[in-house]
C-alpha cells in the first residue's frame, strides 16, 4: 500500500537526484558508522550486505560506480534507475502495488484466517502480516509524516524522540550569508562543546556548502548528527594539507609573487575570490594594504585564520530539509534477527521508522535494505 500516486518518491531525490544508494564496505564498517543503536543492525548488516545490495541491482540491470568515501551510486547517476529497478522486480514477482492508498486503520482479527485487517483509501485489505516501512518525518512532502509512528503506538510502541538528523546547521555570523552556493572540498571541520572544556564532539575532511542562513555539504549533515546544546562551535581548517609551518611558507610565496599588490588581490591561488575579504577580515588586516607592507604577525594571523574558520552554531533545519529522523520505534521492542515486534506477532518494522540512523554515505539506505530483507524473508 503506497499512500503516493507513484513509487519512491523519497528515493528519487536521494543524493541530489543520484542515489547513493549504499557505502562499498564490510559489515563491521556499516556498523562502525551508524549512530544510533548500532548493535541493533548486526544480524541484519551481515543478513544483507552492501555487496549485496550492489549485486542486487546489477543483476537488474543497474551498473554502479564507487565515489570518493565508498559511496555507491548508479553508474548512470540518475536515482530514476534504482526507482524503476525495484518497480521491475515487484512486477516481476506479482506484488500488486496499490497507489493512492494512505492506510487509515489497522486492527488485529481476532477469529478468521487473517490476523490483520487495514483500511487504506475506503478498501478493507487482510493479511498474515504487516510489515511497516514508512519512513520517518524528513522531507515530508515526499509521504514521510511520520504514519509509522502512529501505527506503533496503536499497538503498544514507544517511540523515542524525534529529531531532524543529516540536516543543515545555522549559523550566528554575518558574513555567512554572503557566501551563499560557495563550495569548499577537502576542508577539514572540527564540531565542538564550549559548555564542556570544549570537548570535540565530531570531526571530518570533505565538501561544505555555504547557505543563506549557514552551512551544508556532507562534512556538515554528519557533523549535525553530534551537534548538542546551544554552546556549539564549528571550526573549518582551509588548509588540513599543511601545518601551519608550511602553511606560512606558502603565503611567504604568494607575497613574493604578488608583492606590489595589495593583500585583497594577492591570495587568489589560495582561496576562492568570495572567500578571500572575510578570511583577510578574520586574520584583522586592513583590505588596502599592499602585500609588502604585511608584517610577519600579520602574515601569522593569515595562517591561523586559514586553519581555524570559527562558527558559532545557532541551531539545525527542520525535518524539511533533514536525510533523515534520529528516534523512532524502540529497538528494544523489537527482535534485530527478524525485525519482528516482540509486543505484536506478525508486526514488522523497517528502515527509518525505527531508532537507528548512521552517518551520510549511503549508509541509511543499506539500513533501509538490510532491515526489509530480513523482514521480508520472516514475514
Amino acid at each position: 500500500l503506497e499512500k503516493n500516486d507513484k513509487v519512491g518518491n523519497k528515493l528519487s531525490i536521494t543524493g541530489k537526484g543520484r542515489c547513493n544508494f549504499t557505502n562499498s564496505c564490510d559489515p563491521e564498517n556499516l556498523l562502525a558508522n551508524t549512530v544510533g543503536n548500532p548493535e541493533f543492525l548486526y544480524s541484519a548488516f551481515y543478513g544483507f550486505t552492501s555487496e549485496d545490495t550492489i549485486r542486487f541491482f546489477r543483476e537488474l540491470g543497474v551498473e554502479s560506480v564507487v565515489e570518493r568515501g565508498r559511496r555507491v551510486f548508479p553508474k548512470s547517476q540518475k536515482a530514476a534507475d534504482i526507482v524503476n529497478a525495484m518497480a521491475s522486480y515487484l512486477r516481476r514477482n506479482s506484488v500488486e502495488v496499490i497507489l493512492n492508498s494512505e492506510v487509515n486503520n489497522i486492527k488485529i482479527i481476532s477469529s478468521g484466517r487473517h490476523k490483520w485487517r487495514v483500511t487504506a483509501h475506503g478498501r478493507i485489505y487482510e493479511a498474515d502480516s504487516l510489515i511497516v516501512a514508512t519512513g520517518g518525518l524528513s522531507y515530508p512532502a515526499t509521504g514521510s509524516t511520520g504514519d509509522g509512528y502512529k501505527f506503533a503506538k496503536l499497538f503498544g510502541h514507544n517511540i523515542t524522540k524525534l529529531t531532524p538528523s543529516l540536516v543543515p546547521l545555522k549559523t550566528k555570523e554575518d558574513w555567512v550569508r554572503e557566501l551563499p552556493g560557495l563550495s569548499l572540498h577537502n576542508i577539514a571541520i572540527t564540531l565542538s562543546d564550549l559548555s564542556n572544556r570544549r570537548k570535540v564532539l565530531y570531526k571530518d575532511f570533505g565538501e561544505l556548502l555555504f547557505t543563506h542562513y549557514g552551512i551544508s555539504g556532507p562534512v556538515v549533515l554528519s557533523a549535525s548528527r553530534f551537534v548538542s546544546g546551544d554552546n556549539n562551535v564549528f571550526s573549518i581548517d582551509l588548509k588540513p594539507a599543511l601545518d601551519l609551518k608550511a602553511l606560512n611558507a606558502r603565503i611567504l610565496r604568494d607575497f613574493t609573487k604578488y608583492n606590489n599588490k595589495r593583500v585583497i588581490n594577492a591570495l587568489d591561488d589560495l582561496l576562492p575570490r568570495a572567500l578571500i575579504p572575510i578570511v583577510i577580515k578574520l586574520a584583522e588586516i586592513p583590505f588596502d594594504k599592499s602585500v609588502h607592507d604585511i608584517t610577519k604577525a600579520e602574515r601569522k594571523n593569515l595562517a591561523a585564520a586559514l586553519k581555524s574558520v570559527k562558527l558559532t552554531l545557532a541551531g539545525r533545519a527542520g525535518f524539511n530539509e533533514a536525510v533523515i529522523t534520529n528516534g523512532g520505534v524502540d529497538t528494544g521492542e523489537i527482535d534485530p534477527s527478524t525485525m519482528e515486534s516482540k509486543i505484536i506477532p506478525g508486526l514488522f518494522f523497517v528502515g527509518e521508522v525505527l531508532d537507528v540512523d548512521a552517518l551520510t554515505g549511503g549508509y541509511n539506505l543499506q539500513i533501509a535494505f538490510s532491515t526489509g530483507y530480513l523482514a521480508g524473508i520472516h514475514c
